[in-house]
Formats: C-alpha cells, structure tokens, sequence
C-alpha cells in the first residue's frame, strides 16, 4: 500500500488560528505513521461566500461592499498569521496581493455590469489562495517542513467555468513533477482544494464539494494510500444532530449510501468526490478535526453485503411541489418529455418526481426559489393544452421538505415502508408525495416544511444497529 496519506481540511478546520493548531497536531500525528502527508484545504468558514456576494454586489454597481469585504478579510487572515507566523512576511504580501486582484476584479466587474462565470470563479478561487499559504506558514513555524502549492499549477481541468472536469492523465503528470517532489523531501504539500485551471492557465473550480473533490484528485494522482476528509462533525452520522439528539456516527457506509444522503442535503461528501477514490480502492474516511481520536466513518464501495436497514435519515428544504394536473392529459405522448425539457431550460435541478397512474397529473419537486421561474417555463411550454383545457393547472406548493430514507440494507428487508409511513402517521406528519429509486437504496417523501423535523425524528427512531 502507498505510504501517501491526503488530507483535506474544510473551511471551520482553518477558520480560526485555534482550529489551525489543531490540524497542526493532526498533520504532526499523521507524518509519525505515514511516509508522506499532503494538505488540501478550503478557504476559511464564510470567506468563499462573502468574496462571491461582494461581487454579485459590484454587478449592481455597489461600491462599499466589495471595499468592506477586502479590509474585513485582509484583518482576518492577518490576524490568524499573526498568531500563528509572525514573522512570515512573504505570506503577509501574498494576502495582500490577493485581495488586491479581488479588489480589482471587483472593480472590472462593476464597470462592465457582468460578472462571468470566468470572473466569478477567479474571485471564488481566491479564499483557497488566502488560506494555503497561511496553513503553510503555521505548520513551518510549528516546525514541520511546508510549501504552499497553487492547484491551479497542477490540476488540469476542462474549460467548464463553476464546474470543471479535471484532466486525470495530465494532472497526475503535474503532480508528480510538483507535488511528488514535495513529499520525497520530508515536505507537507499545503493544496489549495477547489481550483484547478484549463491548459491555458485560465482559473476555474470544481463545483460543489469542489475542495473535497480536490483531495479525491490528489489521492488519485498520488496514488495515495488513503484520503483522509476532516470537517467538524464526527463522521457521517444518522441524522442531523441539531435536530435528533440522539443521532449517532455510522462507522461504515457505502457509496451508494452516501450518494444519495449527499444529493439529499445531508452534510456528507459530494458523490464526484467519492467514486474515483472507492474506484481506485483507496481508503476513504471522514472525521472531526476537533475530536480527532474519533474514528469517524469509513466509505466503502457497495458491496451487496450491506447490514441493517434504515442507516440515516435527512431532510432537503427549502423545496417546492410544482403540479401539472388534467383530464386532458390522459393518453397524450411526450407530456412529460416536455414537461422535464421546458424545466431543464430553466437550469434547475428535479430533486423528485411522481405521476399518477392515471397519467392526469405529473408533480415534482424543485427548490423553492426556482419556483415561479419554472412555472412561468412551463406556463410557456403548455399555453395550447392550457387554452384548450387539456391542462387544467400549473401551480407551486408552499415551501416543503424532501425527506430521503437510507440504507442498502433496506432492498431485503420487506415492510421498510409499511414501517416509515406507520412512524409518520403516528408522530401527525402529513406525507405529500412518495418516490423509491430503482435501487431500493433510499424512499424520498415530500412533507410540509413545518413538519420535517417532526418527520426526522419519527423516522430516525426507527434505526437500530
């Protein structure tokens, strides 16, 4: 097995000088058992969103914000250098520098009225640039050997601005005449997670889970022998914890369980950070940068031998039920391929879909903010059948909560369901719409916002194991 440990530090385990003397301690126990350690961290807690709300601000020809938000985050990185590194005069510059270019583009953007996406992902990278050089400082200071490295030099990606496909066969190439070397010497790679660039050198990101995507990439092209996640919450766990006291860390969980728990809100790791590190057999596990000796959860690839039935429950809000419902639909083809088309043109993501067998209506559920946006496309796509009373109604829900059921045990359990319904019916949560996958991985319901924690807490009560 490689001797390469990857680690990626998300945004609250570099979000205070505190935080940053704990991954120290973590970084120093990890190199006592691995040969080599590399860093992948994320901007520091708020700083990614308070750079991209400054400058969707600038797009509206707002001058303060953007001028508040430099000096703010300028005090907040200096502040933790100078209590980590006092002395690092060259990273000082480099925050500078950085906040600097955010300044600028800031600028270019309020004159031209129009934040690209080449822009906005230029801007987006620049919490990571903030942080990396920072964590490098601190753990030299601390005296473990440390160079920060600019993924953009090293992850080769496509031209996708806001979510890039990396090139694997050329970052790997990269990252073996950067990273590699890096390593070979005693010395911890500190990686900016969530940047990559095109071949032209154009900055773009990852995406969604784009720094954990990043220590995925670097486990790959190191060929590490284990991917280390650390948050701030002990593992993957059975529910939210802010909602169900008694959620608990599952030790073990598959890809497919974690996929579905990650697309459903839960706060576990992206699916495209997952599969090439389980693909490849590389040891995957998420843990709690403040309770270090927790074990945390392990991911595994789904191996048809899953144990138990339900595994973990979460709630996705901020929804919305939209419906299409007529006695005129009944029979007529390619209604829902226009449905699903005229929303796709909308660029918003379906989270749940059911038809009535009778085929005289076609709900699905969408966020709650595209609401009126995709009943306006689909208003536009169906104005005939609407004039002709083929449609009776489009319409939107109140705001709702999907609330997805897991566990890939629950395919050879008979009653999973029977079992969650009687749950429901007895805590009062009122159920809206039903869907399994094919999978019989997960059961997702629809229920009144107000409802999805009462919901929760019924459902969890029913995991055992």
């Amino acid at each position: 097995m490689s001797q390469t440990l990857v680690m990626k530090f998300g945004g609250t385990s570099v979000g205070s000088a505190a935080a940053i003397r704990s991954l120290i301690e973590i970084v120093r126990a990890a190199r006592r058992d691995w040969a080599g350690v590399a860093v992948v961290v994320s901007a520091m807690s708020g700083v990614t969103d308070a750079l991209l709300h400054a400058a969707q601000a600038a797009e509206q020809g707002e001058t303060e914000l953007p001028r508040a938000t430099a000096v703010k985050l300028r005090e907040k990185h200096h502040a933790a250098l100078l209590e980590l590194a006092p002395g690092a005069a060259e990273v000082a510059a480099a925050i500078d520098a950085a906040l600097d270019e955010f300044t600028a583009l800031c600028h270019a953007i309020r004159v031209l009225g129009e934040a690209s996406p080449r822009a906005l992902d230029a801007i987006a990278s620049l919490g990571e640039r903030l942080s990396a050089p920072l964590v490098a400082a601190a753990l030299t200071q601390a005296g473990i050997a440390a160079r920060a490295v600019d993924s953009a030099e090293v992850v080769v990606t496509d031209s996708v601005h806001q979510s890039a496909t990396p090139d694997m066969e050329a970052t790997q190439a990269r990252a073996e005449a950067v990273v590699v070397p890096l390593l070979a010497a005693g010395t911890v790679p500190v990686i900016t997670g969530f940047i990559g660039a095109t071949r032209a050198g154009v900055v773009t990101t990852l995406g969604r889970g784009g720094s954990d995507f990043s220590a995925a990439i670097f486990g790959v092209a190191l060929r590490a022998g284990a991917v280390w996640i650390w948050t701030d919450v002990p593992g993957v766990m059975t529910a939210d914890p802010r909602v169900v006291r008694e959620a608990r860390t599952l030790p073990e969980l598959t890809f497919r369980e974690v996929s579905e728990l990650a697309f459903f809100g839960a706060k576990v790791l992206h699916p495209k950070t997952i599969r090439p590190v389980v693909e490849r057999g590389i040891a995957l596990w998420v843990k709690n940068t403040f309770q270090p000796e927790h074990p945390g959860t392990r991911i595994v690839p789904d191996n048809g031998a899953a144990q138990g039935a339900i595994r973990a429950v979460t709630a996705f809000r901020g929804q919305c039920i939209i419906t299409l419902e007529g006695r005129g639909m009944l029979g007529i083809p390619g209604i829902a391929a226009r449905t699903f088309a005229a929303v796709a043109r909308t660029k918003t993501s379906v989270s749940m879909i059911s038809q009535a067998s009778s085929e005289q209506s076609i709900c699905f559920v969408v966020p709650r903010a595209a609401a009126e946006t995709v009943v306006h496309a689909l208003e536009d796509e169906f104005r005939l059948e609407l004039a002709r009373h083929d449609i009776d109604s489009i319409t939107a829900s109140h705001e709702c909560a999907v609330v997805t059921v897991v566990g890939a045990g629950m395919r050879h359990t008979p009653g999973i369901a029977g079992r969650v319904f009687g749950a429901l019916g007895a805590a009062g949560v009122n159920v809206v719409v039903i869907a399994q996958g094919s999978s019989e991985c997960s059961i997702s319901l629809t229920v009144e916002a107000a409802q999805a924690d009462a919901a929760v807490k019924a459902i969890h009560g029913l995991i055992v194991g």
